[in-house]
């Protein structure tokens, strides 16, 4: 039984020890964030114009570099990648490290919750 409780103890000293990072995913915080950071330059609706980049709707799932109408840069023609909530978090977060060549001029999100939420306001954009 002490053997037990050790072990016990020392999973949760591990617990508390290790680095954990927990984000929320709140698509309505999500969409506060998109509209104070995103919508100057990207519009979330299927039939408005693009702006300085291209419309966002329906862009979880998309291939990069697709969206019709758009100039898009040689970087985002990338035939093997498709926008995920995966994908997006490193992009959103440092576009120019995880896509040299990117024509996007955003420094990148930083704030975890806050990238989290807008790749969940993303997604609801369908």
């Amino acid at each position: 039984m002490r053997f037990g409780r050790t072990l016990v103890g020392l999973f949760a000293a591990m617990l508390v020890a290790a680095p954990m990072r927990v984000v929320a995913q709140d698509a309505v915080a999500g969409e506060a964030v998109f509209r104070r950071i995103c919508a100057a330059c990207h519009n979330p609706t299927p039939d408005g114009p693009s702006k300085l980049g291209p419309s966002l709707f329906r862009v979880v799932g998309r291939k990069a570099g697709t969206l019709e109408g758009y100039r898009f840069s040689a970087a985002k023609r990338d035939p093997d990648l498709f926008w995920t909530a995966e994908r997006l978090d490193p992009y959103l977060a440092n576009p120019r490290e995880f896509m040299p060549g990117t024509s996007m001029a955003y420094a990148g999100l930083k704030n975890d919750a806050e990238r989290a939420n807008v790749i969940a306001y993303l997604g609801t954009l369908k």
